[in-house]
């Protein structure tokens, strides 16, 4: 459209008039535009540069409702019969915001992973990744007959795994509400049903956080891992979480920072025996 249009009625090409929000041709009376549009921020920013953030906190997978569902807050200036109707309407908006036991057994399970995965320092993807697993576990029916806990704590251990992340089922057993029976029992069955992507743990993912428990120096974590590279084949098949402990017990023998094969096998979580073997088969 040409600019003379654009300054004209586009029904009987009179002359237009703006008027605050509304734009009228002067002669039929057209009302051509209104409601102006804002397109600047909702709301002002001080800080340095453009500010494209929006109202409302962004979605996320770690809620059964992507963190969609509205709240009716507390206010202390209401008073007398208003305060108990907004008490009464809080009650029923939150009776009525879970519609059926899966819905319920979701919303725990979400909590429990969101707890599980800050009090092991896991990161946001981990526990978004959980909380997506578990829905697709929820999908396929295998709750039933299982605990909602141990199935929590499964989800987490399993995308650990894929991930390549150096967690034990035996640490997150100890920060789960779950038995290990119980997690391992359901990620057996994630496994089985679900097809995870999951291949064997490599020793070498355990070393810096077991060199770091025992205060091992960067060079004795350098010197395990080549232990580790030059002897794999004869530790095939054996705990990832022994050997790397082993590795390192064996890399700090010949130093200033000597470990006892008891501590070693205290940051691995597993018994002396254990790095013991390892060791054995290490330096044959």
């Amino acid at each position: 459209m040409s600019a003379t249009n654009a300054n004209s009625c586009p029904e009987c090409s009179g002359p237009l008039q703006t008027d605050q929000t509304e734009t009228v041709c002067k002669q039929c009376g057209l009302v051509v535009a209104e409601d102006r549009i804002d397109h600047g921020p909702e709301w002002r920013s001080f800080s340095d540069g453009p500010n494209r953030e929006r109202t409302g906190a962004p979605l996320t997978r770690s809620r059964h409702d992507r963190g969609l569902s509205t709240e009716i807050g507390r206010s202390s200036r209401l008073k007398g019969r208003k305060r108990r109707r907004v008490a009464r309407m809080r009650t029923q908006h939150d009776r009525s915001r879970v519609s059926s036991t899966a819905e319920r057994n979701q919303i725990y399970a979400f909590t429990e992973i969101r707890r599980l995965t800050g009090a092991l320092s896991l990161p946001r993807s981990v526990r978004d990744q959980a909380c997506v697993l578990f829905d697709s576990a929820q999908d396929d029916d295998l709750l039933r007959g299982r605990s909602l806990e141990g199935f929590a704590a499964a989800t987490v251990y399993a995308v650990c795994r894929t991930n390549g992340l150096a967690r034990t089922m035996g640490e997150i057993a100890d920060a789960a509400r779950a038995a290990e029976r119980e997690l391992q029992i359901a990620y057996d069955a994630m496994n089985r049903e679900l097809g995870l992507q999951t291949g064997p743990i490599r020793p070498r993912t355990y070393l810096p956080r077991f060199a770091s428990d025992l205060d091992l120096s960067a060079a004795v974590e350098r010197d395990a891992r080549s232990i580790l590279e030059a002897g794999s084949r004869a530790v095939g098949g054996r705990n990832p979480g022994g050997v790397a402990a082993a590795g390192l017990y064996l890399a700090a023998e010949d130093t200033d920072e000597q470990i006892t094969q008891a501590a070693a096998a205290d940051a691995a979580g597993v018994s002396a025996v254990t790095v013991r073997s390892a060791i054995d088969a290490l330096r044959d």
